[in-house]
């Protein structure tokens, strides 16, 4: 019972974390500007709730019950007719449902981070490149992790096989195929996504008690590295638990990875609720920058970057980024400024304007014609 409650209590939490992802972009862009991650999210947060609607069947309808964990005898002596022998069959489909629902809602997930990454970066040198990277690496690791549970056991029925022995590659629930090789790829991908945006914050000039709380914002993908590991040694280690313990890990990880994936996103929200508590310098632009900033939007982000480009081809000296240079780092979700001006775009204009004086043209024709006497002096500005 405790575990069932769990499980809703995440998926609450999820999907109220979602709503107010979806209620802080419709503030910042509205509806008619939404990008390709604010539909994904949601769409993670559908397949969520099935995961969770699986998670409880195996817990709650079949007993946690699968093929896996039985000894020959077992298999033998078990009837075809019996409710175990049903559960068990039961139980090996969900898990088999479980799991290609768990691998959506992360590679959904981790897709939605990178269109994010993709609008974040626009402009900046050789991030933009990393991003189309990671496009690529994310569809081949999901679809050799989904060809990997699809086809690690042939013939497919034989994932639900009692008797005799499947063998171990047809027990989804302790599978090496899908234990190792999806939370392999799985960190793999959520490394190389965290090598995108941390990179650029550890260099850029900005005090430190400014550069920490961006650096935590955007390494939330430690946290589910960390429980994908944590399940995968879960699933491996709990016997005939291990269907109810993969199920719960696979709630929690898919939980984490919803939350912080989107605390980026939400972090205007953030800002306001540490403002309010008095931690507003936390995330101020404060903080000692290096050069004037200008709080541009995405939109204003081209005349920005190539102008700290130039600056940057004059003094190669630099350590790293100005703050100038990462101010346009921020697309419409204010990452690095501060999201209260009343215009998103700024555009800075220097003129200068020559006025010519009648005194001063007056005084330099008087100079010219030294000499002149004051009578034709006076005929000649007269225009006589």
């Amino acid at each position: 019972m405790a575990e069932n409650v769990e499980a809703w209590t995440l998926l609450s939490l999820a999907l109220t974390t979602i709503l107010v992802r979806i209620s802080v972009r419709w503030k910042l862009v509205g509806p008619a500007n939404f990008q390709l991650d604010d539909y994904l999210m949601p769409l993670a947060g559908i397949f969520f709730t099935l995961e969770t609607v699986a998670a409880y069947l195996v817990g709650a309808e079949f007993e946690g019950l699968t093929n896996s964990y039985m000894t020959p005898e077992q298999r033998a002596s078990l009837s075809p007719d019996s409710k175990e022998w049903s559960n068990r069959v039961a139980g090996s489909k969900i898990q088999v449902i479980g799991w290609s629902l768990y691998v959506a809602i992360l590679w959904l997930v981790k897709l939605a981070l990178t269109v994010f990454y993709s609008r974040l970066t626009t402009g900046l040198q050789h991030l933009p490149t990393r991003v189309r990277l990671a496009y690529i690496i994310l569809s081949v690791t999901y679809l050799a992790t989904e060809l990997s549970l699809l086809l690690s056991c042939q013939p497919f029925h034989s994932f639900w096989q009692i008797n005799p022995d499947p063998g171990k590659l047809c027990q989804p629930t302790n599978s090496p195929v899908y234990v190792f090789v999806v939370m392999v790829l799985n960190v793999v991908t959520d490394l190389y996504l965290l090598s995108i945006p941390l990179p650029l914050l550890w260099q850029v000039k900005i005090g430190l008690r400014r550069k920490i709380p961006l650096m935590a914002l955007f390494s939330g993908a430690a946290f589910v590295i960390a429980a994908a590991i944590i399940r995968a040694i879960m699933v491996t280690t709990s016997g005939p638990e291990g269907a109810i313990a993969g199920s719960k890990w696979a709630c929690r990880e898919t939980f984490v990875s919803v939350v912080v994936s989107n605390l980026p996103i939400i972090q205007p929200l953030i800002r306001k609720g540490f403002k309010k508590i008095g931690l507003s310098q936390l995330f101020s632009s404060s903080g000692k920058p290096s050069g004037q900033t200008y709080p541009l939007s995405s939109r204003g982000l081209q005349t920005l970057t190539s102008r700290a480009e130039r600056s940057t081809k004059k003094s190669k000296g630099d350590a790293g980024p100005t703050h100038t240079q990462v101010s346009a780092w921020g697309s419409d979700e204010h990452i690095l400024t501060d999201p209260e001006p009343t215009s998103k775009d700024i555009t800075v204009v220097s003129e200068t304007i020559v006025h010519s004086e009648p005194w001063a043209t007056e005084e330099r024709q008087r100079k010219d014609h030294a000499g002149t006497s004051p009578k034709e002096w006076d005929s000649r500005l007269s225009g006589r």
